[in-house]
């Protein structure tokens, strides 16, 4: 299958935009393959044996997709953008969920012979991650949103351009230090961190 012109996905979140719900229904399975590629980049990060898979966020992330009837789309790019803040905010409320489950609620009894998949410290620093991203972006919005479509959106430099309307050669700058910031952010003791 030939791989769609980025014109032709506009078009369509175009349509989209002005009411056209059969759009949406064309649309998808034609990016369905870089969302697929999307959520594997995210999910490549956890676990192996994560709970959450691929086809389970391309999902959660369609849903919540059904819902945004308000986002004035302007093109291929701004799509993806707005799909890997999707699926970053899924799999922080997934961690924050399962965490507020080993605290407590709706708690199963297993034997401890079992085998746990679970990693806490890798989907803590999933959280981690989040909140200092969270920061950054209330001191540089704009570091904040390169991380988020590059790290998380798996959005090429060129990409992350077109989408924040800046030069590559800022992406790549803003990329570097807000790498750094983040690393140091990241280490801190929890105590530290407000």
């Amino acid at each position: 299958m030939q791989k769609p012109s980025s014109q032709e996905v506009t078009k369509l979140l175009l349509a989209w935009r002005q009411g056209k719900q059969d759009a949406l229904d064309e649309l998808i399975p034609i990016v369905y393959e870089d969302l697929r590629r999307q959520a594997h980049h995210y999910l490549l990060r956890e676990q192996k044996g994560h709970l959450l898979q691929t086809t389970a966020l391309i999902n959660e992330a369609y849903l919540r997709l059904l819902d945004c009837n308000n986002i004035s789309w302007k093109n291929r790019a701004h799509f993806f953008a707005v799909t890997a803040r999707m699926m970053r905010r899924i799999l922080v409320d997934y961690v924050r969920s399962r965490r507020s489950q080993k605290r407590g609620g709706n708690l199963e009894r297993t034997n401890l012979d079992q085998k746990l998949t679970f990693s806490v410290a890798r989907n803590s620093d999933l959280v981690a991650l989040d909140d200092a991203l969270n920061e950054l972006a209330l001191k540089d919005e704009r570091r904040g949103r390169v991380v988020e479509l590059r790290f998380f959106g798996g959005l090429s430099i060129e990409e992350t351009a077109e989408v924040l309307g800046i030069c590559a050669d800022t992406v790549v700058r803003d990329w570097r230090l807000a790498k750094v910031w983040l690393a140091r952010e990241v280490k801190k003791p929890a105590e530290a961190n407000p």
